[in-house]
């Protein structure tokens, strides 16, 4: 039964439920900037190199392709979806580097609005103090 508790402690912990929720949005994120990555930014980088952009490859070995036209046994580098997913990358590194910025930005005001601790007597204050009890 204890260790049953130990996990219940150890998952309700504030810090975990938070990195949980942080990464269910991560991924909601993600899918996000693929879209925008892949509807947007890619047509608009094809425009220019007139292809789509996502389809950019290197053929090592050419495929054979069925009376439906689907070619099978290409063997090709892939690299306009890695260059996509890059972009995805940048973009998703940039917004989480936004959000820790502007959380330290929050913190760092929470930490200068604290009070100031009291301050204590002077020293002065503190020998007048002393001399007073000694002259009783």
């Amino acid at each position: 039964m204890g260790m049953l508790k130990e996990f219940k402690d150890f998952a309700m912990k504030g810090n975990l439920v938070d990195i949980a929720v942080g990464f269910v949005m991560g991924a909601g994120f993600n899918k996000v900037v693929s879209s925008f990555t892949g509807g947007i930014v890619s047509p608009l980088i094809g425009m220019i190199g007139g292809t789509n952009f996502n389809d950019l490859k290197y053929v090592l070995k050419e495929g054979v392709a069925d009376a439906s036209g689907k070619v099978s046994g290409e063997v090709a580098v892939l690299y306009g979806a890695f260059i996509t997913n890059v972009i995805d990358f940048i973009i998703v590194a940039f917004v989480m580097f936004m959000i820790v910025k502007g959380v330290n930005a929050m913190k760092k005001k929470e930490e200068e609005a604290a009070p100031a601790a009291p301050a204590g007597p002077t020293q002065e204050e503190l020998l007048a103090e002393i001399r007073d009890l000694l002259k009783k």
